[in-house]
């Protein structure tokens, strides 16, 4: 993944060079500002650090370098008080998303300390006064709170710019459709007009057998090093039909070049009419997987939003995959997360494994799919819907459990798996989820916080719901 450009932001009152105050703080300050910058650079950003801005003109010159740098977001941070008109009409003029830190050099402000570190930590009361004006002009903004060595304020910082990222990616994305949506399935549609109009998502499709002659121009040399790679990626969970295995890879090869020609963000694939008009001869199952890894959106079923959820998250959340909600786990509070051969195998426990299946779900030949157990850790469930006015999204901090590998036999052996606790009953979390309105489709994020994910569809202007 390439690094994201941010934009950092000093914060200073020309008052205190006026009066020569400043000559004394500036030598302390500024490279406490560099040290900022760079621990956010440690985080995987490519960061822009602007000269301390005092005044309106310095404000719109160094938020004008970080449009023209392509900067996807600003970080703010107060070096002393600043007066707020002075940097609020470059601020909420900027398309840009503002993420504040709010932080400080010194620890301990107790009754011992030295009264002229005062110099050098008092800018919070114009982080509040940029904030309230922040407030008043509209603009959506993120917050992260902390001394800078005895907190984790930086990776908090960190999280939301990753979010922010997320969320200006939408606009202007492109979503594939290959077959079409899922007949009579209606919680995720919908349609292509709105996702344009409201989400800045062109959702596009295939020409009429249009990969038959993708198929046809693969290189063969290309299909063996892919089978190769499969080989070393995947274990056999059953002896892999060398034919079978060819055709899938010819297939996928294909669709990822039709994808990469296409500049496509994201894609879908209802399985039920893979094979009517578009040339496919399989169910691109394993490139599905393929593509999450590479940061390319999916969901299944022809499911054009959730793709685009996925595929704005894994721009800036490289642990992120469709999921669905299989089936519940009464006696040990559980979720089973599940799907016939689509995740994103990045985040498997151990060693994935493919086989070759029978497919008889639609007019297709038969595969070679892939199958891996998610991985323990912490995560955060990512459901966006429609309602009867907007969209609305559900967020939900849940903890994927550990399963040893072996210990789930029956499972390694035909599915996508994975076993999902939420921070409520799952009972009383299944109803929360229906009475909201959720789809059956979702993403996971692994390493995203619950404000992270509501940073996010803020920016989008999306109601959410944290369960």
């Amino acid at each position: 993944m390439n690094k994201v450009k941010i934009g950092f932001l000093p914060f200073y009152i020309k008052l205190y060079d006026d009066i020569g105050s400043g000559a004394k703080a500036r030598p302390r300050l500024e490279p406490f500002a560099k040290k900022l910058a760079d621990l956010i650079e440690e985080r995987g950003f490519e960061v822009f650090l602007s000269p301390f801005c005092r005044i309106e003109s310095e404000f719109d010159a160094a938020i004008k370098s970080f449009e023209e740098a392509g900067c996807s977001a600003i970080v703010t941070w107060h070096a002393a008080y600043s007066p707020s008109l002075e940097s609020i009409g470059p601020l909420s003029a900027t398309k840009l998303p503002i993420v504040v830190l709010d932080t400080t050099e010194t620890f301990d402000f107790g009754p011992s300390q030295d009264q002229g570190e005062i110099a050098y930590c008092q800018g919070i009361h114009g982080v509040m006064d940029m904030c309230n004006m922040l407030h008043t002009k509209g603009k959506t903004f993120a917050i992260a709170a902390g001394h800078i060595d005895n907190s984790d304020v930086i990776d908090r910082a960190s999280g939301y710019l990753r979010a922010a990222v997320a969320a200006t990616s939408l606009a202007g994305s492109k979503t594939a459709s290959i077959g079409g949506s899922f007949d009579g399935m209606g919680d995720f549609l919908v349609p292509d007009a709105d996702m344009l109009s409201r989400l800045g998502v062109e959702v596009v499709y295939p020409k009429k057998n249009e990969f038959a002659a993708l198929i046809e121009s693969v290189d063969e040399a290309a299909v063996e090093a892919e089978m190769a790679l499969d080989r070393e990626t995947y274990y056999e969970i059953e002896p892999v039909d060398e034919e079978t295995h060819r055709r899938t890879v010819k297939n996928s090869l294909a669709v990822r070049k039709w994808i990469n020609d296409n500049g496509i963000d994201a894609f879908t694939a209802n399985f039920r009419e893979i094979a009517v008009d578009t040339g496919l001869e399989i169910m691109p199952f394993m490139e599905a997987c393929k593509s999450m890894a590479r940061g390319i959106g999916y969901a299944g079923e022809g499911d054009v939003l959730t793709a685009s959820l996925v595929g704005a998250l894994l721009s800036a959340y490289d642990e992120t995959s469709f999921i669905e909600i299989f089936c519940p786990d009464w006696k040990n509070d559980t979720l089973l997360l599940c799907h016939m051969g689509e995740y994103n195998p990045n985040l498997t426990a151990f060693r994935p494994g493919m086989k070759g299946i029978k497919f008889i779900f639609g007019d297709t030949k038969d595969p070679v799919v892939s199958y891996g157990c998610y991985k323990a850790g912490e995560a955060t469930f990512v459901n966006l819907y429609r309602t009867n006015g907007d969209f609305k999204m559900v967020i939900s901090p849940v903890t994927m459990q550990e399963v040893k590998e072996g210990e789930d036999p029956s499972f390694a052996a035909c599915r996508v798996r994975g076993w999902m606790k939420p921070r409520k009953p799952i009972a009383q979390f299944l109803e929360e989820l229906s009475l909201l309105g959720a789809t059956h489709h979702s993403a996971l994020v692994y390493g995203a916080t619950p404000r992270e994910m509501a940073y996010f569809a803020q920016l989008l202007r999306i109601e959410y719901d944290i369960i």
